[in-house]
């Protein structure tokens, strides 16, 4: 066989394999160990989540939460995203809430069922005059888990009673075993009425809250009894006075 067949022959049985990797489409969805985050949000509807309309709607791209005089809350309304559960994931969301909001992003969270749209569980906080965005709060649980600028363990609680736990709204059985920064100097970080992009990293039993890509708490959490392994995930409008809050690019990977 003469070199230039050799090399006709080869040129064929590369092309094959080319083309046969071509044709491994890359399943939609949402899937475990994808390599890109897929949109949860589609910047036009509501499809996929479920809220109170008297507090969401969209609105130029962004999914606007707003409390009005009118409309003042006595308990915080959430809407959820429908589409899973997630365990171990990445959460990528924009966001922009006026000088007076309080809002939240939950996740591996639990639906109430005595409160119509309502969650408990773990939140990366939000308010407007950042004084707490970026900290680990526990919805309805227990409370604060870790201030911004703190690496934090929670040990096994040695009672399941929440009331017995918290103090000065704070969970009592949590160890500041580093410091991420000064909490102000990070505030920083954190534009006032202007576009930040939130990033969580949820694996295990750590969770880590980014803003604008300053680490902003970290939370391992090693207590059996009030520890979530998964759960859903929503945005909120929290009781208080009138508020704005917008949420555009809200983008999720799931982890293996």
């Amino acid at each position: 066989m003469s070199i230039k067949t050799n090399f006709q022959n080869l040129l064929v049985s590369l092309l094959l394999i080319i083309s046969l990797q071509a044709c491994k489409v890359k399943p939609s969805g949402i899937q475990n160990n994808q390599t890109d985050f897929v949109d949860i949000f589609d910047g036009k509807t509501l499809n996929n989540w479920i809220g109170d309309p008297t507090y969401w709607k969209v609105e130029d791209g962004n999914l606007v939460g707003f409390v009005t005089a009118e409309t003042l809350l006595k308990q915080n309304s959430f809407i959820i995203w429908q589409g899973g559960t997630p365990k171990d994931f990445e959460l990528k969301i924009t966001y922009k809430i006026t000088e007076n909001g309080n809002s939240g992003v939950n996740y591996r969270s639990q639906i109430m069922d005595n409160i119509p749209f309502a969650l408990k569980g773990y939140q990366a906080d939000i308010d407007g005059k950042n004084n707490y965005t970026g900290q680990n709060y526990e919805e309805r649980k227990r409370t604060t888990l870790a201030y911004r600028g703190e690496r934090v363990v929670l040990s096994p609680a040695p009672t399941a009673n929440l009331k017995e736990g918290i103090k000065k709204n704070a969970w009592q059985y949590r160890e500041i075993v580093g410091n991420l920064g000064d909490a102000n100097s990070l505030k920083s970080s954190i534009k006032n009425n202007d576009w930040n992009e939130m990033h969580l990293i949820i694996k295990g039993n750590r969770m880590l809250h980014y803003i604008n890509g300053v680490l902003m708490s970290d939370v391992v959490d090693n207590d059996l009894v009030n520890s979530v392994s998964n759960g859903h995930i929503g945005v909120q409008v929290h009781v208080g006075p009138p508020m704005k809050v917008l949420y555009k690019n809200i983008r999720l990977k799931i982890l293996e």
